[in-house]
């Protein structure tokens, strides 16, 4: 039957295995509020009704703070990638990628925290006066956590044109070399460019560049559809 054939497709297995995911959830959820905060300001700028923008305002928003829901806690991960890094001489032992990703684990540790400190308000449960300068410095934490991790792609794809240098793709061996070092490559130059779309969400909140909406929710979306793409190779 067509119904049999569709639920036991592998695409709906594996689309399941994503979905039960936390990370597979809110990469979804991030595609949708920073399209919609793409849309709404493209509805505005072509003279668009309040009541066509309004829909867009409301899933940019409530969305927003379904995540916010969904990564409490999250900031206690964090901390412990910055010790188990900081501690990985073994595993990291070239000393810029090292700092760099201690550096990225405690940037978003602090922004996960403040971000945390912020829901009661966000919720309505609690208004708390603090909490616009708490987000502040949320954005703060995510800037410099995102800049060590561009630093950190940057320098590697640095070392991977050094090594692909010293390869000898004539032989057996220098060709399989070729070949990890493009996948490397690859997933790397992936990461940056998540990195900097993500970068506009945080310095333009904070005034350090004049980013429109409409800018920072493609740049957003960009950023997100790159995270639903690598979480979904994750569960294959």
């Amino acid at each position: 039957m067509v119904a049999d054939t569709l639920v036991y497709h592998p695409t709906v297995s594996h689309y399941l295995k994503f979905v039960a995911t936390t990370v597979g959830r809110d990469k979804l959820l991030r595609t949708l509020q920073y399209f919609s905060r793409f849309y709404a300001w493209y509805l505005l700028r072509t003279n668009g009704t309040r009541a066509e923008v309004a829909p867009y305002e409301a899933i940019k928003k409530q969305f927003g703070l379904a995540r916010k829901l969904l990564r409490f806690g999250k900031n206690v991960e964090h901390l412990k990638a910055a010790a188990v890094a900081a501690d990985s001489k073994a595993s990291l032992p070239d000393p810029v990628l090292r700092y760099a990703t201690v550096g990225r684990q405690l940037g978003y540790a602090g922004y996960l925290t403040l971000d945390a400190a912020t829901l009661a308000d966000a919720l309505g449960v609690k208004r708390w006066e603090g909490a616009r300068r708490a987000q502040r410095e949320a954005y703060r934490f995510w800037a410099m956590g995102l800049l060590c991790s561009v630093v950190a792609q940057a320098y590697t794809l640095y070392r991977l044109r050094e090594r692909e240098a010293k390869v000898d793709k004539k032989e057996g061996e220098g060709v399989v070399e070729s070949k990890r070092i493009a996948l490397e490559r690859s997933a790397s130059r992936l990461q940056l460019i998540s990195d900097l779309c993500d970068l506009t969400v945080p310095t333009s909140a904070l005034g350090w560049v004049g980013f429109d909406d409409g800018f920072v929710g493609l740049a957003g979306t960009v950023s997100s559809l790159i995270g639903v793409y690598t979480q979904w190779k994750k569960t294959a």
